[in-house]
C-alpha cells in the first residue's frame, strides 16, 4: 500500500509545537503524583484528565481532558494551580495563561461549546525541574471537578452497563466486547512454529475484490464471516471488522495495492459491491453484531500527497482527483453501510509519516469531510477514523519528543523527523482527532490505531536516546521505528508485532487493533501474475533504491514476498521475533 513521506514542504518554519497527545477524559479522583507515563482524573459536573506526556530536567510537555457532566456550556476555562515551580511556555487547542502559580485554560473559540457528556482536549509545555506532580485540584467554570453531578436517580440493576439503549450505537463498540477472530487468518498463523501464542488474537476481515463478498477462491465470503462471528459471540457483545478496499483505481501511487476496477468505474463499485455489502450487513439475523467498517485504505490521502502538482504526484492520482470518484466513492460506501444502525464506519487517515505535516495535516481533515458529505453521507455516519492501517509507525517513541532540541537544533531538523509535527502514531491520532472535530466532525469520535506490525522489539530495540552528537544521532539512536525512511511501507524487515488489541487504551483512542493481518504480504518483491489486478510496486523491491516519496532510499523491503494479502511465513516469524511488548 501507498505510505508516502512529506512533499513540498517549507524550510522556513521555525514554530516548535509540541506533538501533545490530546487526551479524552477518564472519570476518578486526582493523585498526588503522576510521573512520566501515568495520570490521574479529577472529576462535578466535570471529570478532567491531565497527564504528564514526557518529562525532563527543565521542562515537560503535558495533556489534559475535559468532560463536561453538568449541562452544556457554550464555552469554558479551566483553573488549576502548580506546587513546582512550572510555567506554562505554550499551549495548543486552549489559550494557557499563568499568573503566579496559578494556570487558566480558556476554548479556543472553535472548541468552546462543551454538551452533556462531551469532551475537549489541549495540550501545553512548560519548565520545571523534572518532578512536576500532578495537580490536586481543578475547576472548570469555576466548579469543582469532582465527578458528581448532583443528586440522581439510582441506576436500574437491569440495565447492561455496557450496553446502549435500544436503537442507539455504543460510544465505544469496542468496550465490552470480544473482537471476531478470523478462523481462516488463525490457522494460517497456528500453522507456524510459535504461531499458536497469538493465533486467538482477532483480525479484520478484507473485502479487497468483488468475488470476496461470496468468497474468492473458496475461500470464506462475508455471510460466511458474519455467521461464524454469531458463533464466537455467545451472550455477549461481539465485534466484526471488515475493511472495505475496492475504490476505482485504487491505490493510485501504488501498484501493489491496485485493484479489479479502472479510475471510472463508479457505478460498479456501487451497484456490484458496496451495495451488495450493506445488503448483507442490513439483514436482521446480523442485527446483534457490532460492525466495524474500514473504509478505503490510502486512497483519500493520495489526493493530498500525490496529486495537483507535487513533486510526488503520479497521473493517476491526478486522475483521481480530477474525475471525484475517491470522494464519491467513499462518500457513498459511509451513506449505504451506515445505514444499518449497528454499523460502525471508520474511515481510513493515513499515518504521521504521511499527513502529520504541515502541508498535510489541515487539508487531509478537509478531503476527509468533502468525502464524508458526499453522495448523501452526513458527518453522522461517521463514528471515526483508523490510523496506521497495514503500516509501521511506531505507537509510542518514547526516548525522544518533537520539542526537543540538541545543541539548538529542534528534533524537527532531523533527518528522519523531517519537519513533521509527530514523532508517533498515538501524538497523531489524538491531535488529529482535534483536527477532525474543528473541520466538522463530530466531537464524540473515536480512533483506531494499527498495531499489528509496530511493535519493532527484539535485540535492535533502543533503551533510550542516542548520543547528543547532533540531531541525528540523538533522534537515530534512540527511535524505536528502524526503518530507513518513514516513507517505506511495504514489508519492513525487521518490524514486529505491536501492542496486542484491546479497547480505550487511551483517551480518544477507541481500540488498538490489528487490522491488518500479521503475516499477510504488503506486495510481491518481484513481478507475479495475478487476477486480482494487483502489480508489482518497486517499492517491494529489496534491490530498489527509492524514489521521491521515500527520498530515494532503499526499500527496505523482505525479499521473497507473494502477492498482497497472501500468507508470507517469513514475514510472521520475523514479526514473531521482533514482538513488542513480546511474546
Amino acid at each position: 500500500m501507498s505510505r508516502t513521506s512529506r512533499t513540498n514542504l517549507s524550510r522556513s518554519r521555525t514554530a516548535l509545537i509540541a506533538a501533545g497527545a490530546l487526551v479524552a477524559a477518564a472519570a476518578g479522583s486526582a493523585a498526588a503524583v503522576a510521573p512520566f507515563g501515568t495520570s490521574a482524573a479529577a472529576a462535578a459536573g466535570c471529570t478532567v484528565d491531565y497527564k504528564i506526556q514526557n518529562q525532563w530536567n527543565g521542562g515537560l510537555t503535558a495533556s489534559v481532558s475535559v468532560k463536561n457532566l453538568g449541562a452544556a456550556i457554550s464555552g469554558w476555562q479551566l483553573q488549576w494551580s502548580f506546587s513546582g515551580g512550572e510555567k506554562v511556555s505554550q499551549g495548543w487547542n486552549a489559550t494557557v495563561s499563568q499568573s503566579g502559580t496559578a494556570v487558566t485554560a480558556k476554548d479556543a473559540g472553535y472548541n468552546a461549546a462543551l454538551a452533556t457528556g462531551s469532551s475537549t482536549t489541549f495540550g501545553f509545555n512548560a519548565t520545571g525541574n523534572g518532578n512536576s506532580t500532578v495537580p490536586a485540584t481543578f475547576k472548570l467554570n469555576g466548579v469543582t471537578c469532582d465527578g458528581s453531578t448532583g443528586p440522581t436517580d439510582p441506576p436500574d440493576p437491569t440495565d447492561p452497563p455496557t450496553d446502549p439503549p435500544a436503537g442507539e450505537q455504543a460510544d465505544n463498540p469496542y468496550q465490552g466486547a470480544k473482537v471476531y477472530v478470523n478462523p481462516e487468518w488463525s490457522a494460517n498463523a497456528a500453522a507456524e512454529p510459535g504461531g499458536s501464542r497469538v493465533a486467538n488474537q482477532p483480525t479484520g476481515v478484507w473485502l479487497d475484490r468483488i468475488a470476496a463478498i461470496e468468497g474468492a477462491n473458496g475461500g470464506m465470503g462475508l455471510r460466511d464471516h458474519l455467521d461464524e462471528a454469531l458463533t464466537q459471540k455467545g451472550s455477549g457483545e461481539l465485534v466484526v471488522q471488515l475493511v472495505i478496499y475496492n475504490l476505482p483505481g485504487r491505490d493510485c501511487a501504488a501498484l501493489a495495492s491496485n485493484g479489479e476496477l479502472g479510475p471510472t468505474e463508479i457505478g460498479r463499485y456501487k451497484t456490484e459491491y458496496i451495495d451488495p455489502i450493506a445488503a448483507i450487513l442490513a439483514d436482521e439475523k446480523y442485527a446483534g453484531l457490532r460492525i466495524v467498517t474500514t473504509v478505503e485504505i490510502d486512497s483519500l490521502p493520495n489526493l493530498v500527497t500525490n496529486a495537483g502538482g507535487r513533486p510526488t504526484a503520479t497521473p493517476a492520482c491526478d486522475v483521481m482527483k480530477a474525475n471525484g470518484n475517491y470522494v464519491k466513492g467513499v462518500g457513498y460506501a459511509l451513506n449505504k453501510l451506515g445505514d444499518a444502525p449497528n454499523v460502525y464506519n471508520y474511515i481510513d487517515a493515513g499515518h504521521h509519516g504521511w499527513i502529520g505535516w504541515d502541508d498535510n495535516f489541515g487539508p487531509s481533515a478537509d478531503i476527509f469531510h468533502q468525502a464524508a458529505t458526499a453522495e448523501g453521507a452526513t458527518v453522522n455516519d461517521v463514528h471515526g477514523f483508523i490510523t496506521n492501517t497495514a503500516n509501521y509507525s511506531a505507537l509510542k517513541e518514547e526516548n525522544f519528543s518533537i520539542g526537543d532540541s540538541v545543541n539548538g537544533t529542534s528534533v524537527r531538523q532531523s533527518k528522519w523527523v523531517d519537519w513533521n509535527r509527530y514523532t508517533d502514531e498515538l501524538s497523531f491520532a489524538q491531535a488529529f482527532r482535534n483536527e477532525l472535530v474543528s473541520v466538522g466532525f463530530n466531537s464524540d469520535i473515536g480512533m483506531l490505531i494499527d498495531t499489528s506490525r509496530n511493535g519493532w522489539g527484539g535485540a535492535n530495540r533502543p533503551s533510550g536516546p542516542g548520543a547528543s552528537t547532533n540531531v541525528d544521532t540523538y533522534v537515530d539512536g534512540g527511535r524505536y521505528d528502524r526503518r530507513i525512511h518513514l516513507g517505506n511501507w511495504c514489508n519492513q524487515a525487521g518490524a514486529g508485532l505491536g501492542e496486542r488489541p484491546q479497547a480505550a487504551p487511551e483517551a480518544g483512542i477507541d481500540a488498538y487493533v490489528w487490522m491488518k493481518p500479521p503475516g499477510e504480504s504488503d506486495g510481491s518483491s518481484k513481478a507475479i501474475p495475478n487476477d486480482e489486478g494487483k502489480g508489482f510496486d518497486r517499492m517491494c523491491d529489496p534491490t530498489y533504491t527509492g524514489n521521491a516519496r521515500n527520498n530515494n532510499n532503499m526499500s527496505g523491503a523482505l525479499g521473497d514476498a507473494p502477492v498482497s494479502g497472501k500468507w508470507f511465513s517469513a514475514q510472521f516469524q520475523e514479526l514473531m521475533k521482533n514482538a513488542y511488548p513480546a511474546l
